[in-house]
């Protein structure tokens, strides 16, 4: 996706999409973590996933792959997974990564 452009980027974007439609089915359900009420190595596994695909979608800039009425137990998930005082207390600063990647982006994509 962070490549990609024109078809190449609505197909990349429809197969995330699919992948956490997936997720967002069988994974979750009601419970607050993948584990239950308390993180566990699968929420920091897809955490890190989720905080980066949030940058890199906002960096590309061609609409919503990771939208909340489409993926509402996943937008709650990681809601919470952002409040863990560990997890909270060690993200990368999102505005400075958007920035990085957006230009970085833009220059992949020149060179491509």
């Amino acid at each position: 996706m962070f490549r990609s452009k024109g078809e190449e980027l609505e197909k990349t974007m429809k197969e995330t999409q699919e992948m956490l439609q997936t997720v967002e089915e069988h994974a979750i359900g009601e419970k607050k973590f993948f584990g239950g009420e308390s993180i566990g190595i699968a929420d920091i596994a897809f955490g890190s996933v989720v905080y980066w695909l949030e940058v890199i979608e906002e960096a590309v800039g061609e609409g919503a792959v990771f939208e909340a009425h489409r993926f509402p137990r996943l937008h709650a998930w990681i809601k919470n997974f952002k409040q863990v005082p560990v997890i909270k207390e060690n993200l990368p600063e999102r505005d400075w990564m958007v920035t990085f990647f957006k230009n970085r982006r833009e220059a992949l994509v020149r060179s491509a």
